[in-house]
């Protein structure tokens, strides 16, 4: 047997009635590509590039290393160079990549290779552009594994396999080159880390480690005694009313399927919602997909959501799968839907309402089974009245509604807020430092936060980093949260204007470090009158 006869209907056995599958005689599983991909990403994300390669690249090598022993025993083969090359001739056959073998490498100097292949339509290469992106160094780290294994055995000495070429990085296809160990001089020894123990041990030591420290600022944050938080089990700060109710009903709407509009100023924590609604779902088991609909060329858009097939338009090389399809048995977010062109509403309506996409370029239909979370900072009523937002959009999207209020609005939330940004922020910077003066906690408190929680996080990392104390004083602070003085709108007492100034000033001189003329030119006064303004509050 040569390996072009190889055929898929022959080493394909199955019960059409269900059960076992067998792939030349041994079990088999039918996995999706998407989950695979959502994989690579928990990988890459929990153990690190570095981590997730090692374990993607020692499980290759370990599969192509048994697949060749299977193929040698169980196929009569016409020669040992035909059982070696049947192995790109599998991977096509499964349709992991499209191999086509090439002998680019013959004409030059030094050793010719013992495989050489172009690799087309990687299914890694597609799942890491689709959900971690372009990447900087090849990504077909299972496949290139596989590649190894496989020829080790199959001409019983060390193999090793490296791309020089990958999708996934930009390239046209991906293209892989493999030589013996001894063949491969220096240029292997970045590459020949991933298939050791002591690559992975490495990683999981680090893992280890950042689990330590974790816990060591989370049993820190528990002996704070001066935090007032109040947690239940969805990890929200719950001092305020407002946001109790925000989060009691998003825990109610979790359990069915229905569409759900979140509502509310930029920053205020829409996607965080969106994230707690779907782990307290029944959809908890499959993927979380978010897309800002808001950063996506309107030319693009309609292909990141339904996907698009090969040639449908410049630059579709291959098929890919859009995020209605990668969010199939978990929740999309369509965050910034405000945003979304009218012509592109239309499609979008069709697709909530028919449950089915169609892919740019495709003519039937494909079934999708998301949960459609749809969010937004911009008043839709008033974008219906300007003919902006289609209204049977607006009330598919909106079968409930969640606004969450503005951080002004629940200000009992601000300080327990800072103080657990204040621990976070001091566990990854390393510093020291344990919350804030009074003086900084009231100028937190007086200040409007238009930016909402976003803000107020950014603040206070910016304060953990610039502090040279253990308590973040309000010279710390960003100068409009320093210098902030009370809206009358959300105030809850009516202060006289003497003591407002008199406030205005000490929070001046703070900033500037007790600087008098400087103060002054700040305050847009002569410092002839602050210093008797100082000695009118006696403070001489």
């Amino acid at each position: 047997m040569r390996a072009r006869d190889l055929d898929l209907k022959e080493l394909l056995q199955f019960d059409r009635e269900g059960g076992l599958l067998r792939f030349a005689g041994e079990r088999v599983l039918l996995l999706d590509a998407v989950a695979l991909g959502l994989l690579r990403r928990e990988l890459i994300e929990t153990l690190g590039l570095a981590g997730a390669r090692a374990i993607l690249t020692r499980f290759g090598y370990a599969h192509g290393w048994r697949v060749a022993e299977t193929l040698r025993s169980a196929l009569p083969w016409d020669t040992d160079d035909e059982w070696r090359r049947a192995g790109g001739r599998l991977h096509t056959l499964q349709g992991l990549v499209r191999v086509e073998f090439s002998d680019a490498h013959a004409n030059a100097a030094g050793p010719k290779p013992i495989g050489e292949a172009l690799w087309h339509d990687s299914y890694e290469a597609e799942q890491h552009l689709l959900h971690l992106g372009p990447a900087a160094e090849p990504v077909c780290w299972t496949l290139t594994g596989f590649a190894s294994g496989y020829l080790s055995r199959a001409y019983e000495q060390e193999v090793y396999c490296i791309e020089d070429r990958c999708r996934g990085k930009g390239d046209a296809c991906c293209r892989l080159v493999g030589r013996p160990l001894a063949e491969w001089g220096d240029a292997i020894a970045p590459h020949l880390a991933y298939y050791r123990r002591a690559c992975l041990d490495g990683v999981l030591s680090q893992v280890t480690s950042d689990l330590q420290r974790i816990e060591r600022r989370l049993r820190a944050r528990r002996r704070d005694a001066g935090t007032r938080e109040q947690r239940d089990e969805s990890g929200f700060i719950l001092e305020s009313p407002a946001m109790r109710r925000v989060i009691d009903v998003a825990r109610r709407v979790a359990q069915v399927d229905s569409s759900i509009l979140l509502t509310g100023e930029s920053g205020v924590g829409k996607e965080r919602i969106a994230r707690f609604i779907h782990e307290a779902s029944g959809r908890a088991g499959g993927p979380f997909v978010a897309i800002n609909c808001g950063a996506v060329p309107e030319h693009l858009l309609e292909s990141e959501l339904f996907g698009h097939v090969r040639g449908s338009f410049t630059g579709a090389t291959q098929d890919r799968v859009g995020l209605f399809e990668a969010a199939n048995s978990g929740t999309l977010l369509l965050d910034e839907i405000g945003e979304v062109p009218p012509p592109m509403q239309v499609k979008l309506l069709r697709a909530l309402q028919e449950r089915q996409i169609r892919r740019v370029g495709e003519n039937r239909h494909r079934p999708v089974s998301a949960r459609i979370v749809a969010a937004t900072n911009r008043d839709l009523v008033k974008e219906i009245r300007a003919a902006r937002f289609r209204e049977d959009l607006y009330y598919r999207l909106r079968v409930v509604e969640l606004e969450i209020p503005p951080l002004r609005e629940r200000r009992e939330d601000i300080l327990p807020l800072a103080r657990a940004f204040v621990a976070d922020a001091a566990g990854r910077t390393g510093r020291k430092v344990g919350g804030f003066t009074p003086a900084a906690a009231h100028q937190l408190l007086r200040y409007r936060w238009p930016g909402n929680v976003r803000e107020l996080e950014n603040a206070i990392e910016r304060a953990v980093v610039l502090t040279r104390r253990s308590r973040i004083d309000t010279e710390d602070l960003p100068p409009e949260v320093g210098l902030a003085v009370p809206d009358a709108i959300v105030a809850t007492d009516v202060r006289t204007l003497a003591d407002v100034e008199r406030d205005y000033i000490r929070s001046a001189l703070r900033a500037v470090g007790g600087n008098r003329s400087q103060a002054a030119r700040k305050l847009g006064i002569a410092e002839a009158t602050l210093y008797r303004k100082i000695k009118q509050f006696g403070e001489g």
